[in-house]
């Protein structure tokens, strides 16, 4: 929920004229405070600051009231204080993370600024950025700078899994940045005094994945080892009278959410693995569905916060009252734009212009993935833009290793190969199978238009007509 801000009173300083001049605001010029604030805001919205807003920053920080701000610009002084002065300085909150007020923001973008300063000074050169650079493959740390939040998805999951009762869906095909969001929502949660516990399906094993008791029974054992409780499935699991399922809410109601008395963030990553398993995949999706409603009105299952992350939709019919996929909050994650992939170049301090952006775009579009690998290459020195576009499609090019292994996986599944292989080589969208089409698009191999689909990148296009074609 958006908490308004309250626009303090204005008192008028008899000495406005030079306050911005005189004091510790020496070193600290206009146009520094002007790129700071925009550059914060850039960083948490990726949007820059309006015209408007300028203009009213800029008469704050010459110490004018709205009054004489609004008699500068031919603006009425209400419009500039209430539509955009109160939302100026929610936003400079928000990407700051301290309360901003038109009395307090200059120090505060001081503040910024001079860590920003700092950071520049401290960090290492784009001529040795190589030596320290991480190698682009799963998950991105927390602490890293090129994680690049996608405009408002990671502030509005931040504030959906604290709420009691919460299901995330976070949706997108592979490599597109599932698992690192998962992990930025579940450090959030900690430090909101949750509990967390994160389980990826997509390593277990097939034998577990195939029984539906024995699936839930890992599943609480797992939760229970994470939060560092004693095994008691001994105690709880009662096959002679109860199902799988109402053993696995037992234990969760009776003995994990009751034992640790706080909310618990439970993350399930690669959900579509149980997709194929039909034994086991209504009856658990069922459950998820059941423990997400039970929240909306018993206090020990509002502590129960689910996030669920999957690569498609899941493929087999489905009540629509058992299904979590109608329910809770949906989030897809896209592409980063062309701004996204030029802030990214900057934090890998290659020196690009929109030019150089639009032709690494026009390759590869903006996936996440093959756009750090692309700026990984860069930044090491190991080729040009155009060698590395020259080369994209071939055995000789930085993306081969990662072209190779979709080859393999195709080959091992011949009429999928053929069903991709009508896509790269036609010109327009081809209309395929829904389940071939389910299973292309969680690969990551091609984009959805309506019903038909097309390859992702054009490098995809390239490599695969050579290859199947």
């Amino acid at each position: 929920m958006t908490v308004p801000v309250i626009e303090e009173p204005e008192f008028p300083d008899s000495n406005s004229e030079i306050s911005h001049l005189t004091g510790s605001e020496q070193d600290f010029s206009w146009m520094q405070g002007k790129e700071c604030g925009d550059t914060v805001v850039f960083n948490y919205f990726g949007k820059h600051l309006s015209d408007i807003e300028i203009k009213v920053l800029q008469g704050a920080w010459q110490g004018e009231t709205y009054d004489e701000i609004a008699k500068s610009y031919g603006y009425s002084a209400e419009y500039l204080n209430k539509d955009i002065g109160n939302k100026l300085w929610k936003k400079l909150s928000d990407a700051l993370q301290e309360h901003i007020t038109k009395k307090n923001f200059k120090e505060a973008l001081k503040r910024a600024w001079k860590q920003q300063d700092l950071a520049t000074k401290s960090s290492t050169s784009a001529s040795t950025l190589w030596k320290t650079l991480p190698f682009p493959e799963g998950l991105v740390a927390l602490d890293s700078p090129f994680y690049l939040e996608r405009p408002g998805v990671e502030t509005y999951c931040y504030q959906e899994v604290i709420q009691p009762g919460a299901l995330i869906r976070i949706k997108a095909p592979k490599l597109m940045g599932k698992t690192s969001l998962i992990a930025r929502l579940l450090d959030h949660a900690a430090k909101q005094s949750s509990q967390t516990a994160y389980l990826d399906l997509g390593s277990v094993d097939r034998s577990i994945l195939t029984d539906l008791d024995k699936f839930l029974r890992w599943l609480c054992l797992m939760v229970g080892r994470q939060l560092k409780l004693e095994n008691q499935l001994h105690e709880f699991w009662n096959t002679d009278i109860l199902g799988s399922n109402d053993n696995c809410t037992a234990y969760f109601e009776e003995y994990l959410l009751a034992e640790i008395g706080e909310p618990l963030v439970l993350s399930l990553d690669e959900v579509d693995r149980l997709f194929s398993e039909a034994g086991v995949v209504e009856d658990f999706l069922g459950l998820l569905r059941s423990w997400h409603e039970k929240g909306k009105t018993s206090k020990t299952w509002q502590q129960l916060r689910l996030v669920i992350a999957h690569s498609t939709e899941v493929y087999i019919p489905l009540d629509i009252n058992q299904s979590p996929f109608n329910a809770g909050i949906p989030i897809e994650l896209s592409e980063f734009d062309s701004y996204q992939v030029q802030e990214l170049a900057h934090r890998h301090h290659l020196e690009w212009q929109e030019q150089q952006c639009r032709q690494l775009m026009q390759m590869v579009g903006g996936h996440p993935y093959l756009v750090r690998l692309a700026m990984y290459a860069l930044s090491r020195g190991n080729a040009t833009l155009a060698q590395l576009l020259q080369d994209a499609s071939t055995e000789a090019g930085i993306f081969s290793h990662h072209l190779r292994r979709y080859l393999e996986t195709l080959q091992q599944t011949p009429e999928l190969a053929q069903m991709f292989k009508q896509v790269v080589l036609s010109p327009d969208p081809v209309e395929l199978p829904s389940m071939q089409s389910y299973q292309l698009y969680s690969m990551g191999l091609v984009k959805r238009l309506d019903n038909h689909v097309v390859p992702r990148c054009n490098l995809y296009r390239k490599y695969f007509c050579r290859v199947l074609g």
